[in-house]
């Protein structure tokens, strides 16, 4: 009888992969997040031999996007983040201030609307925080007043742009639209979900 087994498939093979590849970088002293990168791009459409399932791949990125942040907050309390609240929610504001406006900027030069142009700047101001907090992790910095600093500062980048989603589609009309701020806000959502953010 045959069986489909796409889970366990994707499973093996992603899990394979990753492991060799992140070996091979391990290897050369690059870090293994770009092995892990490569594992995903083999086993993607855009290459020939045995492709994962698009769907259940993303809900397993989840899952470990999940893991990560509960481990992180294993390590991490409020006392942590008002340990460094001098540095981390001023710093933060800042860099989402001032790359919003870069952003802005940037977009009315090529014609964009208002609206647009805020959704790309929110988009260029958010750092990633499973490619860092990973990176982080790695390089054993998760409890140094550096990583806490980090940890910190990439906390209070993720509630800005909670705030930030949940603002947009009630300021749609005068940003300009509510069609064209909901095309937009799902630009937004897309962003991070394609670079690790937030998971």
């Amino acid at each position: 009888m045959p069986h489909d087994t796409p889970l366990i498939a994707t499973i093996v093979a992603g899990l394979g992969l990753a492991f060799v590849f992140g070996a091979l970088a391990n290897r050369f002293r690059i870090p293994p997040l770009v092995g892990y990168l490569v594992a995903g791009v083999l086993v993607g459409p855009n290459t020939p031999g045995f492709v994962a399932d698009a769907g259940l791949a993303n809900e397993l990125a989840e899952i470990g996007v999940i893991l990560l942040m509960f481990g992180v907050g294993l390590h991490f309390s409020l006392k942590d983040l008002l340990s460094v609240r001098a540095i981390a929610v001023p710093g933060a504001i800042v860099q989402i201030g001032f790359a919003t406006a870069l952003g802005a900027g940037l977009s009315w030069m090529l014609g964009w609307s208002m609206g647009a142009g805020l959704v790309f700047g929110l988009a260029l101001s958010v750092a990633s925080t499973v490619v860092l907090l990973r990176a982080l992790q790695e390089r054993r910095l998760i409890e140094t007043e550096r990583g806490r600093i980090a940890v910190g500062w990439l906390i209070v980048e993720d509630l800005a742009m909670v705030l930030a989603l949940v603002l947009l589609p009630a300021l749609a009309g005068v940003l300009g639209g509510q069609e064209q701020a909901d095309a937009h806000s799902s630009g937004l959502l897309s962003l991070p979900a394609s670079y690790g953010i937030w998971g």
